[in-house]
């Protein structure tokens, strides 16, 4: 039995609508895909796969969008125990090493 669902976009909010099985579990939605997962193409085979991307605006988007992907995840388990999932990425530095702060005129204390 297929249900339709509604999700929107991180990003800008478009709405999409998915036909999908019923007894599969929604987890999260996010702008970035989780590490270990595997996706499935709108309109693709949504059993075999650990959740979907979605291109904004494209399909069965109510709105323009903003043409960026976004990812449904569903719940997956792995002997026996569900996954806790982690996003893909790269290490960044924020700032250098140093003093920290807003930097004001004349130093601290003026």
């Amino acid at each position: 039995m297929t249900v339709p669902v509604r999700y929107h976009c991180p990003r800008c909010g478009t709405i999409v609508t998915l036909e999908r099985s019923a007894s599969l579990a929604d987890k999260s939605v996010t702008p970035y895909p989780l590490e270990g997962w595997t996706y499935a193409a709108v309109g693709g085979d949504y059993d075999d796969a650990d959740g979907v991307r979605i291109v904004c605006g494209e399909g069965e988007a109510d709105g323009d969008g903003c043409g960026e992907p976004y990812y449904l995840n569903f719940v997956r388990f792995e002997a026996g125990r569900e996954q806790e999932p982690t996003p893909q990425g790269e290490r960044v530095d924020l700032a250098p090493d140093g003093p920290r702060g807003p930097r004001t005129p004349g130093g601290p204390g003026r």
